[in-house]
């Protein structure tokens, strides 16, 4: 990564409320591309949530799909008929969504489909993804891996269990947003129905807090500097009880919590320090922009 740039992330909403992230790449001090990942907010908070941290609706030049729950493209079709920006995702993916009823009226003219394998083009130069397909029952989920100015990010969100593919992109990540949805204990004695605590809890459901933890442990490596925890419930988790979860695994494995920073884990084993930071993402609110 050139050592002008920077790259910037925030979080508009991270739960089954919505999901919307923004990822930024800056060169010489200018803002130089944008994407957003999914669509689950409404443009006007997708405005106010970007003009927060200095941006505008110029300010991201693309938007990719992980899948078509309603929860990350209820406003996809607002963002085309408005923004008639480019909306990259799967072949699968693509295909759901030109029969979706909201999306399937404006959708075609901003369809760019992503190939399997490659490294696809989102901003010319600037901005490259990938995507894996994780577990999960929509019509298709995606995990993506974005080189973003030289600078490796991963997010997996919506993810049943943890695959192969999806640790192996994840331990070539500079940051990583995973997905530490539920408490085991408070979904199974919440009040949730008997149905849905079952899809939650099946392999095509969603992470728990210890399921993430123990991926965390899986592709921790030298390079790793942030975690990301998202799409937390908001009846069977809190920010502490996924943290906690996380931070534990952290110190099972050298690193240790520092007290003037309290996100910040370090690990001086074999006489190097190792830093990575860890927060969880807010559900309903904006997260404060975090430069990578």
């Amino acid at each position: 990564m050139n050592s002008n740039s920077t790259v910037k992330f925030f979080s508009i909403s991270s739960g089954s409320c919505g999901n919307c992230y923004f990822l930024s790449l800056e060169e010489d001090g200018a803002h130089s591309a944008g994407v957003i990942i999914d669509a689950g907010v409404s443009l006007r908070r997708l405005k106010k949530g970007l003009a927060a941290n200095g941006y505008d609706m110029d300010s991201f030049s693309a938007i990719l799909v992980t899948h078509d729950h309603l929860d990350h493209i209820r406003h996809l079709g607002a963002y085309c008929k408005h923004l008639c920006k480019p909306v990259f995702a799967t072949p699968v993916l693509h295909g759901a969504l030109s029969r979706h009823p909201f999306t399937s009226p404006w959708i075609g003219g901003c369809s760019r489909e992503l190939k399997d394998g490659d490294w696809n083009t989102i901003v010319p130069d600037k901005v490259f993804a990938k995507y894996f397909i994780v577990p999960h029952d929509a019509s298709q989920t995606v995990g993506y891996a974005l080189w973003i100015g030289g600078y490796k990010f991963v997010i997996m969100t919506d993810i049943g269990e943890m695959t192969k593919e999806a640790v192996a992109y994840a331990r070539n990540a500079d940051t990583v947003v995973i997905e530490s949805n539920y408490d085991k204990e408070m979904l199974l004695t919440g009040s949730y129905p008997y149905e849905l605590k079952m899809r939650i809890l099946g392999g095509s459901g969603h992470l728990r807090n210890d399921q993430c933890a123990c991926a965390i442990k899986e592709f921790m490596h030298d390079g790793l500097r942030n975690v990301f925890l998202c799409h937390l419930s908001e009846n069977n988790n809190t920010p502490e009880l996924a943290v906690r979860a996380s931070a534990d695994a952290l110190e099972s494995i050298g690193f240790h919590q520092t007290y003037d920073r309290s996100a910040v884990f370090v690990n001086t084993e074999e006489g190097q320090e190792r830093r990575v930071i860890l927060r969880a993402l807010p559900r309903r609110t904006p997260s404060p922009l975090y430069v990578l």
